[in-house]
């Protein structure tokens, strides 16, 4: 009668916790439920209802390992509860344990075969541990019972992608957009499957629906110049640079512009790319370059000189600079910019050669002898036709000063 009686005392107390519990929970009170349904777990590790109901608010509380351990247990004293399935299965998916959640998942979905819940949560932790085929059987399922599922079709799609069945794959694709708008940028992933799978025209298509992506963009335009249609490209580029009139968007421009023989609208997007961001040294030398092939000199020697002041040691910044200025027969300029180069200690043979020729044009004879053999000792055979010029001038120098 004692024991009895104790026992009856014991479990009279586990529901008095279970109570109070349930009553701080249905006032949405997590925290204050949860140390009252352990004293009930504690005082009575059997009582299915407690068990079941501390799982379920230390998962309210973001305490995932000790939900998922409370929900073990409950189906430890009632094997294949529903709910207890259920929501240790959503758990485990949430803490990227998708093959543990499937198991759950899947003893859920048999209870309730017309339940679409289950069934979708199935299918994702299929998907999530990597069994593709099982994960489209799944979301056709999940369909069957809710053909208007957004996330169901998303989710065939992807499965089917993961498949390699592309093109039945798009349906899906654009049947979860029309259902749902936020869907419409996962089709970009067709697009790259398309891409990778080498059906260029099927990936254009649809990278041409996303103006808006500076990457897809980009892409678009390399499908676009490798189909030899650079200037299919630059309608879309244009609409870009309108829009967001980035470095990035002007660079694509202007390549296109450039791949299409439109050298005044080259110079132009990176004229306007480079005083917008005055501070991007290789888009001072990028512009620089483009002036010096349109041999634009002192406008690029401009360029030059602002990618040097960013970058003082920047020998190729230098030796574009000195380039340039003595191009445009602004000679005295041009071996100061080359003494520079000197001093960093940075010299290439090309330098040598360039003072050379310089100081010949000045007819400063005994400088430009000694620049063309510097040159000569170090070339070694590597610039042939520089080097039989070196020796010609060289041997006609040599001749001009008696030597």
């Amino acid at each position: 009668m004692l024991i009895g009686g104790v026992l009856a005392l014991f479990l009279a107390q586990a529901q008095d916790y279970l109570a109070q519990g349930l009553k701080a929970l249905d006032a949405n009170q997590p925290a204050a439920a949860e140390p009252l349904l352990r004293k009930a777990v504690e005082t009575d590790p059997t009582d299915l209802q407690a068990q079941f109901n501390l799982a379920l608010v230390l998962g309210m509380e973001g305490k995932d390992a000790e939900a998922v351990a409370a929900y073990r247990r409950t189906l430890e004293l009632k094997p294949a509860l529903y709910d207890a399935d259920v929501n240790l299965g959503i758990l485990l998916l949430r803490d990227k344990q998708p093959a543990d959640a499937a198991i759950v998942l899947k003893e859920a979905s048999e209870q309730k075969p017309t339940e679409f819940r289950p069934r979708m949560l199935y299918a994702q932790a299929l998907f999530g541990s990597g069994d593709f085929e099982q994960a489209e059987q799944q979301f056709r399922a999940a369909l069957g019972i809710d053909p208007k599922s957004a996330i169901a079709n998303l989710g065939l799609a992807r499965s089917l992608l993961k498949q390699a069945k592309l093109a039945e794959a798009a349906d899906y694709y654009r049947v979860a957009a029309s259902l749902d708008p936020a869907n419409k940028s996962a089709i970009l992933e067709l697009g790259a499957e398309y891409d990778k799978a080498g059906q260029i025209p099927e990936a254009i298509a649809i990278f041409r629906e996303f103006p808006e992506y500076q990457a897809v963009t980009k892409r678009l335009t390399e499908l676009l110049v490798g189909s030899n249609n650079a200037i299919a490209a630059i309608p879309n580029l244009e609409a870009a640079v309108k829009r967001s009139p980035s470095t990035a968007n002007r660079l694509s421009l202007a390549d296109a512009y450039r791949l299409t023989g439109q050298k005044a609208k080259v110079l132009e997007q990176l004229q306007l790319a480079s005083a917008a961001d005055a501070s991007n040294f290789d888009l001072r030398m990028a512009y620089g370059r483009n002036l010096r092939d349109d041999h634009q000199f002192l406008a690029a020697a401009r360029e030059f000189q602002a990618a040097a002041t960013l970058r003082p040691d920047s020998v190729p910044a230098l030796n574009e600079l000195a380039g340039v200025l003595i191009m445009a027969q602004r000679f005295d300029d041009g071996l100061a910019t080359l003494d520079r180069v000197r001093t960093l200690g940075k010299e290439i043979p090309g330098d040598l050669y360039l003072r050379a020729i310089t100081l010949d044009k000045l007819h400063r004879n005994q400088p430009a002898l000694d620049a063309y053999r510097q040159f000569l000792a170090v070339a070694g055979g590597k610039f042939p036709d520089e080097e039989f010029k070196a020796r010609q001038r060289a041997r006609i120098i040599e001749r001009e000063l008696g030597k």
